[in-house]
């Protein structure tokens, strides 16, 4: 396994606690692995080495330039791979560029699936995370046990590069909504109404939401633990969501307007504030 940040290292408790063997990339962005070795996992200081041992490598990295980088280094996944490893993505990738790779993993007589995934850290560690698979029909059921192993909801999508496309299409709406959500939010504050009203009239009404229950607790109590995703992933998203956009000629006018939003919380040395931070962040700067 390749990438064991606060997804991936859930992905890596659930595979353990469902008896499978793991090998995972040393990396200085890794969670702790301590307990993770603890309960047998073999670390590697080499994609290349790891990737001689292993039947299947799952990539849970932060976006599609280091899915490229560790796959196609010198040293990296594809320079040790053994015919018939299974490659599965979990990443969030520009679908263009998952293309190039399933054809140079299949190149090199591997086999490879696209399984981006949504929900939450929490869900990773609790082996219940969503996946959106693009591949072979075939090659997806055989990996089906394994999945389950971290997955509650998993559909297969279509070919491979059909889990990504997917995948941008869902954080388009879900961040699309955080953003409008974060700036009604705002504006709300800003405006004298009362927090607890404010969700009482969305939740009865047009923005009753998986969204507005996530971002409930930091408008009522600045608690954000339960929607720990990043502005600078959010950024990252609706920008691949962009050229997605661009490469099938889509309209893009509101995502490109949700993107400048982020894009000025990024500039502003937000990149690591967490998506309902967002709230506070639309506050403070209509307050300057």
């Amino acid at each position: 396994m390749a990438g064991i940040g606060l997804m991936g290292h859930g992905i890596a408790t659930s595979l353990q606690r469902h008896n499978w063997s793991l090998s995972f990339l040393e990396h200085s962005g890794n969670q702790p692995t301590d307990e993770l070795l603890a309960n047998g996992a073999t670390a590697f200081s080499s994609a290349k080495s790891m990737a001689a041992h292993c039947d299947v490598i799952i990539l849970c990295v932060t976006g599609s330039p280091q899915v490229e980088d560790v796959l196609l280094r010198e040293e990296g996944i594809l320079q040790g791979l053994q015919p018939g490893t299974v490659v599965i993505d979990c990443s969030t990738a520009i679908p263009s560029s998952t293309l190039k790779i399933a054809e140079a993993v299949e190149a090199v007589g591997g086999r490879f699936l696209d399984a981006p995934m949504t929900r939450t850290p929490k869900e990773a560690r609790e082996g219940r995370l969503n996946l959106i698979v693009g591949g072979d029909r075939e090659l997806f059921e055989a990996q089906l046990p394994l999945l389950e192993s971290y997955a509650e909801n998993i559909v297969h999508a279509g070919p491979a590069g059909s889990g990504h496309k997917l995948k941008l299409l869902h954080n388009f709406v879900s961040v699309g909504f955080s953003t409008v959500l974060a700036e009604a939010a705002a504006c709300a504050e800003l405006g004298g109404i009362d927090p607890d009203v404010l969700i009482d009239v969305l939740a009865k009404g047009g923005g009753s939401s998986t969204v507005l229950e996530r971002l409930r607790p930091y408008i009522l109590a600045r608690d954000d633990s339960g929607f720990r995703f990043s502005i600078a992933n959010a950024h990252k998203d609706l920008g691949y969501y962009l050229t997605m956009a661009s490469d099938t000629g889509a309209s893009q006018g509101s995502a490109a307007g949700i993107y400048n939003v982020l894009s000025a919380a990024d500039a502003a040395g937000h990149s690591q504030s967490t998506l309902p931070e967002l709230v506070s962040i639309l506050t403070e700067q209509a307050r300057v």
